[in-house]
């Protein structure tokens, strides 16, 4: 009976041990693609964060060219508007430039 318990003893102890190792194995492939998940988020995060950056800059770009040619538009005009000759006055009650006292 000893030899029994013994060898009951030294079975249910291997089995323990061969449990504890398959736990150990799994949390360590749990492990191991837990990290390659969070390796993969990461990078993908980053190339949001890139992307994002490279539509920030594509939009100020476009603001600036966008100031730019408004400004150089409104210079011409303004070029255009000192060259303009003035309106005639002498119509509608201001002949040579002076009222005619009627309203």
């Amino acid at each position: 009976e000893r030899r029994e318990r013994k060898r009951e003893v030294r079975k249910v102890m291997a089995e323990r041990v061969t449990r504890e190792l398959e736990k150990m194995q799994l949390q360590e492939k749990a492990d191991i693609k837990y990290k390659e998940w969070l390796k993969k988020k990461r990078a993908e995060e980053a190339e949001k964060k890139k992307k994002e950056k490279e539509k920030e800059r594509e939009r100020e770009a476009e603001l600036q060219e966008k100031r730019i040619r408004s400004e150089k538009i409104f210079k011409e005009w303004l070029q255009n508007a000192r060259n303009k000759p003035q309106p005639a006055l002498n119509g509608y009650g201001f002949p040579h430039g002076k009222s005619t006292g009627l309203y």
